[in-house]
């Protein structure tokens, strides 16, 4: 096993007696040492609960004659930081999570994993160290949260966003919102609709990484327990199978998991993700090949923000496994991928049968023929820009209208908060992006608001920064290159007639090249807004949103 280098022959005495000051017994050092990897703390609601989930996966890995080992590592809610400075943190804390768990893992010599996870970039994050290491390791997360009730309606924390922008519009009364408040939120897990941290978990079913239910299941109940526990002893047969992560994360597994994505209508961050989680695999993914399978990809559900279903619906109607089941009826993902079951999908996934139609629609009568996510191209995003076209009205997937140019969130947000936009507006929000932010902040506020004020059929954001999963509306984001980095999206100016066209996937501005190239060669050289600390670091080292914002060079395999 890999652990014999820290516990095995006459010169390892020294680190078995520290072992043994952990109260490891002769026995116990003779089984498998796996790493639970815990991402417990007291600030996200979808971890707070991690502390269960983490018992129940160490008695399933010595149920299965393993060692199980806790070991920490860091979280942020994105909830809680958005639309302040805290939120530039967030998705450059996914390289801080990868790393800590590469770090932990090789000073130890853990001869698997088991990450216990939930929320937005602690999901990849995990996932990017579980390829970059490639050791047997599975995933298992504490679960969404179930949908609050408020009138009698099934409601999430995106409600809440948008009952802001209700408030401010005369179409709720504070005291309505201060009861939506208290409502929307009942308890832990990650938050009820298909936002980003939900998206990456059914994801990693789709991949392989996680059991069946990972994504689905409810945090509060006692089958997520008993998943957790099933994960724990699984991850001993995997290191007794060494079967490592490579086998999994393969070219084809990355089309499965985006053919769900387009299925399930996910968040846009996943194409952020996935990227980031294939360049650790040593897989390529193009940007462009995503909208071919968008194209034949029939969008089957439609779950909060755009539709009225959450998690809980999506599990009673037989969850990702079922959804799995239609694509594969229809040709459209690949049976044979290998899974952390030991066995192909389609052995996973065999007879699961849709039981709520209404959730998860069928292939030949979907709720439109073509994937939730689109990828946009043009001369304002020579290398692509991201929308969750299944979440915009269709009167704006075709949209042309003057710019409204702003260079940081709290300028686009202050703005529309006062009502300082007109109907037809394209919003932008540049200096965003990963380098210019830094830290490419997820923008909920913005377009929470709008929709909470009615505005999100008549105006359109685009921007180099992200977009939350629960957004909805004609919002585009990860415009590449950055402003920051030179990108068009620099050289626009008030006014500037935008033309988005989603169906033709084309996002461009109607200016000619060489107005273009002569207002980028006029801008005064980029000035970092942080220079310091490791947002700094951060900026120095990030590459492209295209690229999965990942460090370059030299991460991972690359």
């Amino acid at each position: 096993m890999r652990s014999d280098i820290v516990r095995e022959g006459l010169e390892k005495a020294p680190h078995r007696s520290l072992f043994k000051a952990l109260g490891f017994t002769d026995r116990e050092l003779s089984g498998p040492l796996i790493g639970v990897v815990n991402s417990f703390n007291e600030i996200i609601p979808g971890h707070i609960h991690l502390r269960d989930i983490t018992e129940a996966v160490k008695a399933g890995v010595r149920m299965a004659g393993g060692v199980p080992v806790e070991f920490p590592t860091i979280g942020i809610c994105d909830g809680i930081a958005m639309n302040h400075r805290g939120m530039k943190y967030s998705l450059a804390s996914r390289e801080l999570i990868a790393d800590s768990i590469e770090a932990m893992v090789e000073a130890h010599a853990f001869d698997g994993l088991v990450l216990v996870t939930a929320c937005d970039k602690i999901v990849p994050g995990m996932l990017m160290a579980a390829a970059r290491l490639n050791i047997p390791a599975i995933v298992v997360s504490g679960g969404p949260m179930q949908a609050g009730r408020f009138r009698g309606r099934d409601v999430s924390l995106s409600n809440v966003f948008e009952a802001v922008g209700q408030v401010k519009a005369g179409r709720m009364a504070p005291e309505e919102l201060a009861e939506l408040e208290e409502a929307a939120c009942p308890g832990c897990g990650s938050c009820a609709g298909m936002f980003t941290a939900n998206s990456m978990n059914c994801l990693t079913e789709a991949l392989g990484m996680a059991l069946p239910g990972n994504g689905t299941i409810l945090a509060v109940t006692a089958a997520r327990r008993r998943l957790a526990k099933l994960s724990g002893m699984q991850v001993v047969e995997l290191v007794r199978e060494n079967l490592t992560p490579d086998r999994i994360l393969t070219p084809a597994a990355f089309q499965n998991a985006l053919t769900v994505d387009m299925a399930l209508g996910c968040s846009t961050n996943t194409i952020l993700h996935l990227t980031a989680i294939a360049h650790e695999a040593g897989v390529k993914l193009d940007l462009r090949a995503i909208n071919e399978l968008s194209d034949r990809t029939p969008n089957l559900c439609r779950l909060s923000p755009a539709g009225p279903f959450h998690l809980q619906d999506l599990d009673e109607a037989g969850g990702i496994p079922a959804v799995m089941n239609l694509l594969l009826a229809a040709g459209l993902i690949d049976g044979e991928t290998l899974t952390v079951t030991g066995k192909p999908l389609k052995e996973n996934i065999k007879d699961r049968a849709v039981r709520r139609p209404e959730v998860i629609r069928p292939v030949d009568d979907p709720y439109s023929a073509t994937g939730g996510l689109a990828i946009l191209f043009g001369n304002l995003a020579p290398e692509g820009a991201v929308v969750k076209q299944s979440a915009v009205a269709p009167e704006m997937l075709r949209h042309r209208g003057p710019a409204r140019v702003f260079d940081s969130e709290e300028e686009a947000v202050s703005a529309i908060m006062n009502g300082n936009f007109q109907s037809g507006d394209v919003i932008v929000i540049r200096y965003e992006g990963p380098r210019g932010g830094p830290g490419m902040r997820e923008m909920l506020t913005p377009t929470a608001t709008l929709a909470g004020l009615g505005r999100d059929k008549d105006v359109a954001l685009v921007t180099d920064g992200r977009f939350s999963g629960a957004t909805r509306g004609a919002s585009i984001g990860h415009v590449s290159p950055e402003a920051a980095a030179r990108g068009p999206i620099a050289a626009l100016r008030d006014g500037d007639m935008i033309e988005i066209d989603i169906p033709a996937r084309r996002l461009t501005v109607l200016l000619e090249e060489r107005e273009i190239a002569a207002r980028l060669a006029a801008l005064p050289p980029f000035a970092p807004k942080i220079t310091h600390g490791y947002l700094g670091r951060y900026a120095r080292q990030v590459s492209s949103a295209s690229s999965g914002a990942v460090f370059a060079p030299g991460c991972g395999r690359s």
